[in-house]
């Protein structure tokens, strides 16, 4: 598992590198940079912006330019955001927590439920329960996550149920741990719920056609031919099996759900990494744009490898597979 794991790690070096050498090229390609907004200004001369171009860089070629941030980014130094006057860095650290609690909840809401639901409709074939579950992932996968957001910020400004910006509350310093825990669950369940529902209305199908596939294979028939109690047939040797795809698809729904997190945060005013990108992308803010996608990708890698392990965890075969490519 050790060599596995080494295997990957280096596999996802080179991977990084073309993710954010292509990112910097589409970047730079666009007309124009930060500072030449600054040439509006009449009070800001040419000299002052000369040495602004060199002190960021910008006055170098563009591989040379790329050259250098890839050595500081390694040191995960990424530069000054031209917009804030402060490190990239610091700016990622104070929104990067808020988009992964919405990711990681919402991702955890979409597939507790999604699981029973997709084994019921699966136990229960064409009758009335599989048909509205059926309809349901139908419904929600035909409307588009920022429409159903954009639907639910209306309810929640009409009613005042839920609340519509923000992370926290206003007193949130002064509530007890237990109130400070509920409070960042009740401000971050609009959008956790329109990502979950999105995530959801697909996984739902999924779950059910690879159940139904497991229920009617050998090795379960074997298994309810031994005797075996149907609990035990369904949840240790059905669903084992059937659940061995979404190992692998856990890395790819990591990365659906980051990005998908953008948009809402943006549509919900929800203080995370979507805004912060909107603002740099805007500004042309070149550093604070590089960072984002840069810790954006690391930790895309980094799910995609937490899938990995976990599949050659759950199935043999794929551990000895790797074995024998490394022995090759």
């Amino acid at each position: 598992m050790f060599l596995y794991i080494i295997r990957r790690l280096v596999q996802m070096v080179p991977l990084v590198i073309g993710i954010t050498f292509i990112s910097f090229l589409i970047i730079q390609l666009a007309p124009g940079d930060y500072l030449d907004k600054l040439k509006m200004n009449p009070q800001i001369s040419k000299e002052t912006l000369e040495e602004l171009r060199k002190a960021y860089g910008l006055d170098k070629p563009l591989l040379v330019q790329y050259f250098y941030w890839l050595l500081n980014a390694l040191k995960f130094d990424l530069g000054y955001s031209f917009s804030y006057h402060v490190p990239v860095l610091e700016l990622i650290r104070e929104r990067i927590g808020n988009t992964l609690f919405l990711s990681i909840t919402s991702g955890i809401m979409a597939w507790l439920l999604a699981v029973p639901l997709g084994i019921w409709a699966a136990l229960n074939p064409n009758r009335w329960v599989d048909k509205f579950i059926q309809l349901f992932s139908f419904t929600f996968m035909s409307i588009p996550n920022f429409f159903l957001a954009f639907l639910l910020l209306f309810v929640a400004v009409k009613t005042g149920l839920l609340p519509t910006g923000g992370a926290t509350s206003p007193n949130y310093e002064q509530l007890s741990m237990t109130e400070k825990i509920l409070d960042r669950l009740w401000h971050v369940s609009l959008p956790a719920f329109v990502l979950a529902i999105g995530s959801l209305a697909g996984l739902v199908r999924l779950v059910r056609s690879a159940m139904i596939e497991s229920l009617q294979s050998e090795y379960v028939l074997f298994a309810r031919a031994k005797g075996l109690p149907e609990k035990e047939v369904i949840y240790k040797h059905a669903l084992r099996n059937a659940l061995n795809p979404f190992i692998t698809l856990l890395g790819f729904e990591i990365a659906s759900l980051l990005s998908g997190a953008a948009l809402i945060e943006i549509i919900v005013n929800w203080p995370g990494m979507g805004m912060l990108m909107l603002d740099a992308v805007l500004s042309q803010d070149l550093y604070l744009v590089m960072g984002g996608l840069y810790i954006g990708a690391i930790m895309l890698i980094i799910g995609n490898l937490i899938a990995d392990i976990l599949l050659a965890k759950l199935d043999p075969r794929v551990r000895q597979r790797e074995i024998e490519g490394v022995l090759r």
